[in-house]
């Protein structure tokens, strides 16, 4: 059972696996089908295990962890998971990413596809078109992001511990929405953008835009929040709002979402076809230094992810500039 499992740092430091996930093998899920523990994960019930309320009005305080040398052992998986939330609530990568993966290794090779734009046939003895799939033969960089939160442990081992929750969220949205950023930089690097005369885009711009994907369906506008006001403004998305109270996203009525991406030029909107546009490559998941944190006098607290991006399809992303 989960309550007899001897708790050490060394579960993050096994090749290949999480913590959680080196909890799992000692303290398999499958031990608690049509148990009162049944949906929860193998970190959360070692914090069932230690009675650590990590939410609600009855939150422990941050000096709950550290009662015992064990319990002190689940803060830096606590204090991972709240920044990797944060940083997945604020994170567009869901919207814009036609695969996702991961790789050990600080680059990697992107596919570079050449499409054959001949007419299929179907003629007897008629060659067929093909495409043609190579590896790109320049490396995609894969980048480190991070942020860093500093304190003295007295101002923090008596607040609660979903008040900490806040703080550490607040940070993984910071490293993610430079995230976001990055990812649209890249993929629109070398695009020549079209050009929207007057100082805000029109309901008939945005539709002449959306239909000018010739090979690819465009089924994503990514856009500062300052144009993001602008559309959803216009008379014509008066009913987005029943888009959003449905699915919390905004539609325009012919169907695309309208994705906010603070950092962007408010004069640059990026629509993109999520099927085909972006590959999104982690070198690493979020990484918190667990040795220090494992310390009830630790004063410092460091995430860091990495990640990397490229261009699957081209054609597939288009670009808008207003031009004043």
């Amino acid at each position: 059972m989960f309550d007899t499992i001897k708790l050490e740092k060394g579960l993050y430091s096994i090749t290949g696996k999480s913590f959680t996930q080196a909890l799992e093998s000692l303290d398999p899920d499958s031990n608690y089908i049509g148990t009162e523990y049944e949906g929860l994960d193998a970190f959360e019930r070692q914090l069932k295990r230690f009675d650590i309320k990590i939410a609600g009005k009855n939150s422990d305080k941050v000096e709950k962890f550290f009662l015992s040398t064990e319990s002190a052992v689940l803060f830096p998986e606590y204090v991972r998971r709240t920044i990797k939330e944060g940083m997945d609530e604020a994170s567009i990568l869901g919207y814009i990413s036609a695969s996702v993966s991961y790789v050990d290794s600080i680059d990697f090779n992107s596919m570079v596809i050449s499409e054959n734009t001949d007419p299929s046939t179907a003629d007897q003895l008629a060659a067929i078109p093909y495409h043609t799939v190579a590896l790109n033969t320049t490396p995609s960089d894969i980048q480190k992001y991070g942020r860093g939160l500093k304190f003295s442990y007295e101002s923090i081992r008596k607040q609660r511990i979903d008040t900490l929750g806040v703080i550490l969220k607040r940070l993984g949205a910071m490293i993610s929405k430079e995230i976001n950023v990055a990812a649209i930089s890249t993929v629109t690097t070398g695009l020549t953008p079209d050009s929207i005369s007057g100082d805000s885009i029109t309901y008939g711009e945005l539709a002449a835009f959306f239909s000018s994907m010739a090979d690819c369906n465009m089924t994503t506008l990514v856009c500062s929040p300052a144009v993001l006001a602008t559309i959803v403004s216009m008379t014509e998305m008066k009913n987005s709002q029943y888009d959003y109270l449905s699915s919390g996203v905004v539609k325009t009525p012919f169907g695309i979402e309208l994705v906010k991406c603070n950092g962007l030029s408010d004069d640059t909107a990026v629509g993109l076809d999520k099927t085909c546009a972006i590959e999104t490559v982690f070198g690493t998941d979020v990484i918190v230094d667990y040795d220090k944190l494992i310390s009830n006098q630790c004063t410092e607290i460091y995430a860091t992810v990495s990640v990397g991006f490229s261009k699957i399809i081209d054609g597939s992303i288009r670009t808008t500039e207003i031009a004043d």
